[in-house]
Formats: C-alpha cells, structure tokens, sequence
C-alpha cells in the first residue's frame, strides 16, 4: 500500500505560479510510475503529466505542455508539479497518483491522495 498526500495548491492570480508537491509513505515510490491529474467542478478526472520510475522519461497532457513540470526524488519519496503561467482553466482540484506501470489513463491507478485545490483568478 502506498499512501499519496497532495500539497502546495492555493489562490493565484492568471499568469502565476504554484508548485504542487506529493509525498509517498508505505512503500517507496521508485517501483511505481507516478502522475497528476485534475477535477474541475462538473468534469471528469482528467490526465495532466507522468512520470517513470526512474524519472527519466515524462508525458504531457496537450493542454499543459510548455507549462507545467513533473519531477520526483526517490530518495525524499516525493513528486512535483512546477505549474508556470497558470490559466484560469486550470483552475481544478489536482490529485497525485501512482501505478506499477506506465499508464496517462486515470482508471489504471492504483493509488490516490486526497487532492489539493488550485484556484487561478483572472
């Protein structure tokens, strides 16, 4: 079992930046592929960035490419999300998760926190 608790979300103006962490405790994260995900009010879960076990391969949702950063330490049992010139529409609740393997579906993992809301005024 590994349990995911999401941090660093908050109220920030369009054009801002937050960066969200995640921290692992249970097992270590480096057996698991990692990622991000968002909920905006009324829509489904959807998929934003993960990670491979090693960190050294990543993938973008389209709509986040060139602005947002997913990076982890192994060795702390953490995941980051850098997210730079934030946008209204991203305004969402953003959820860490984690998976055996490689996957940008939502169903396929395993492992959620709880969330943590990111707000973006205009």
């Amino acid at each position: 079992q590994v349990q995911l608790v999401e941090s660093g979300g908050g109220l920030v103006q369009a054009g801002g930046s937050l960066r969200l962490s995640c921290a692992a405790s249970g097992r270590t994260i480096s057996s698991y592929a990692m990622g991000w995900f968002r909920q905006a009010p009324g829509k489904e879960r959807e998929f934003i960035a993960v990670i491979s076990k090693s960190g050294s391969t990543t993938t973008y949702a389209d709509s986040v490419k060139g602005r947002f950063t997913i990076s982890r330490d192994n060795a702390k049992n953490m995941m980051y999300l850098q997210m730079n010139s934030l946008k209204p529409e991203d305004t969402a609740v953003y959820y860490c998760a984690a998976r055996k393997f490689w996957s940008i579906n939502t169903s396929d993992y395993d492992y959620w926190g709880q969330g943590t809301q990111v707000t973006v005024s205009s």
